[in-house]
């Protein structure tokens, strides 16, 4: 099955992987969620430094 990937440099979704690691995040299972790679990126970071937060708390 094809993969979507999201082009950083042409903010354009593309199917299959031809183009340079730089700039491409993926691979999504669709289309539309290769178009929020963005923003799944961004909310996977913020759950992360939450994390990171609370292990911080808690290892005095």
């Amino acid at each position: 099955m094809a993969k979507y990937y999201f082009n950083t440099k042409t903010g354009q979704v593309v199917k299959g992987g031809l183009f340079s690691w730089w700039n491409k995040m993926g691979p999504y299972d669709t289309p539309q969620e290769a178009a929020r790679a963005l923003d799944i990126a961004r909310q996977r970071t913020q759950a992360w430094d939450e994390q990171t937060e609370e292990f911080e708390d808690n290892d005095d």
